[in-house]
């Protein structure tokens, strides 16, 4: 019994070190489509095309100040990027080391209140976005600064820019302390605000 009990334990903190490797448990959908990724926008809104697929989705609004929004259409991404940087947080429900991250979140959308928005996105309620996105493992975050020839381009940890989203995401919790995850995305959207103030001067 004892025995039972250890391998259960060292199961479960495998699970939470590691994060969610299943992207979503009942899409089963595809992952990898990140480089045939285009995005066009129009007065009726935005069409992102993500391999053999067509996202349309209608023109919305825009989040309240200091929330973290959660995403179900490509255009609020877009609607964002006008205003600053995107932080894009990418998880799910049944995901503990997601859920871990919310106050993080809710914090760095307090912070960066009318510099950058901060958004969620659930891999269950949206899975064709989690496509599109070439999501793998949750939790799974990227910084997005901008559309460069139809695509979103990524800002990476060393001040980079990248049309890759793989070199530019953050898998998992970066650290078990709060404030240093907090720190990790902080440095992140600063390197993105310091981009976005050299693209206009």
């Amino acid at each position: 019994m004892k025995k039972i009990v250890l391998l259960m334990f060292l199961l479960v903190a495998v699970i939470i070190s590691a994060g969610c490797n299943e992207k979503t448990q009942a899409s089963g959908s595809s992952a990898g489509v990140q480089g045939d990724s285009k995005i066009s926008t129009g007065s009726e809104g935005i069409t992102a095309t993500a391999g053999t697929q067509n996202i349309s989705v209608p023109a919305q609004g825009s989040q309240d100040a200091g929330t973290v929004e959660e995403v179900t259409q490509l255009e609020q991404v877009n609607t964002s990027l006008q205003k600053g940087p995107v932080l894009l947080k990418i998880g799910a429900e049944w995901c503990e080391p997601c859920q871990a991250m919310k106050p993080v979140l809710n914090d760095l959308a307090a912070e960066y209140t009318g510099k950058a928005t901060i958004m969620s996105l659930d891999v269950d309620k949206s899975p064709k976005l989690a496509d599109y996105f070439g999501v793998e493992s949750i939790p799974d975050s990227s910084v997005i600064v901008g559309v460069e020839n139809n695509e979103y381009v990524y800002m990476q940890e060393d001040g980079k820019v990248n049309k890759d989203r793989f070199q530019a995401r953050i898998l998992g919790l970066p650290n078990e302390e709060e404030s240093k995850n907090k720190e990790v995305f902080e440095n992140i959207l600063n390197l993105a605000l310091q981009h976005e103030n050299t693209k206009s001067t």
